[in-house]
């Protein structure tokens, strides 16, 4: 079994161009792999990249708004995942 540490929330999401604006409450890196869950989500996938106010950048911690690439449809209050 996978271990997973909470790491944020989706608070938006733009259809057309497939990023989520994560609210998060712990350090996100480029490269991790998260795990994004809601009533209707549930996917694994890689951090490609993390943009905050649209500039690229290698982390962001607690507090932070990103927005972040996601390879499927996510909803406002999935819950994203640090996986181990």
């Amino acid at each position: 079994m996978e271990n997973k540490t909470p790491v944020g929330t989706i608070t938006h999401y733009y259809d057309k161009i497939g990023v989520a604006i994560v609210e998060l409450s712990d350090r996100l890196k480029v490269g991790d792999t998260i795990a994004i869950e809601g009533k209707t989500t549930n996917f694994t996938q890689k951090v490609e990249n993390i943009q905050i106010e649209h500039i690229n950048v290698e982390e962001a911690g607690n507090g932070d708004s990103i927005g972040l690439k996601v390879d499927q449809k996510v909803r406002e209050g999935d819950k994203v995942y640090k996986v181990f």
